[in-house]
């Protein structure tokens, strides 16, 4: 990173210290500057007062717990980026994070530098670079304001739906492989084996054919995923 950019800062909550620093250490290497909050209460109360760049939160904390944490933030209307982590064993709590607005997770144990290169593809993406709104048919993507409607109707799409939808949107008609859409929306840039697109693809499908919407979102088999109106 260069000097000339701001270094995003990170907020790390997990109830553990050692993992807190663990990747107080990881992430600064990293080029983040890491804040730490022990459980969910005090780190709401951190991002009311400081947003941060990006949002590192355990699952499984007592009290408030990881995927009640994102809930209220995006009750709240808050929509920073927010990566989960969980372990193998929780893959309920992790769809319920997903389902409650969560944008990634990873499972421990972790790289931690696959985490920091997720962690700044979801910073890349969520302040992205304004631009004109992108229409294809009745659908209305605006990236300024990271708002997206459908027939006039206000999609309500997570960070990282929408920064999914929006990469799709800006290559209307071109079929987009897995691989593609891991490394422009996730970050990845090398072979992994997940079915992250396929889970977001299926929860931007719903919102897209709410109250009847015909299907502009479709699967090529063995291809990829494309955007047509």
């Amino acid at each position: 990173m260069s000097a000339s950019r701001r270094t995003p800062q990170a907020l790390v909550v997990d109830d553990d210290h050692g993992v807190r620093q663990a990747l107080q250490l990881g992430l600064g290497l990293e080029g983040f500057e890491v804040r730490e909050a022990a459980d969910g209460e005090s780190a709401l109360r951190q991002i009311a007062e400081r947003p941060p760049a990006v949002v590192v939160l355990d699952v499984t904390m007592p009290g408030l717990s990881g995927v009640e944490v994102v809930r209220r933030l995006r009750i709240q209307g808050r929509t920073l980026p927010v990566c989960m982590l969980s372990a193998r064993d929780e893959v309920e709590d992790r769809v319920a994070g997903l389902a409650a607005g969560a944008d990634d997770y990873v499972v421990k144990p972790f790289s931690v530098a696959e985490l920091a290169a997720r962690l700044h593809a979801l910073v890349r993406l969520h302040e992205s670079a304004r631009q004109r709104p992108l229409v294809l048919g009745d659908l209305a993507v605006e990236p300024a304001s990271r708002v997206a409607t459908r027939a006039g109707r206000d999609l309500e799409l997570t960070t990282r739906e929408f920064d999914l939808l929006f990469t799709l949107a800006q290559r209307p008609g071109q079929v987009l492989s897995r691989a593609q859409l891991l490394e422009r929306v996730w970050g990845y840039t090398w072979d992994v084996d997940t079915n992250v697109v396929d889970v977001f693809v299926g929860y931007l499908r719903r919102k897209l054919e709410a109250d009847g919407g015909t299907r502009i979102l479709r699967t090529v088999r063995g291809v990829g995923f494309v955007l047509r109106g």
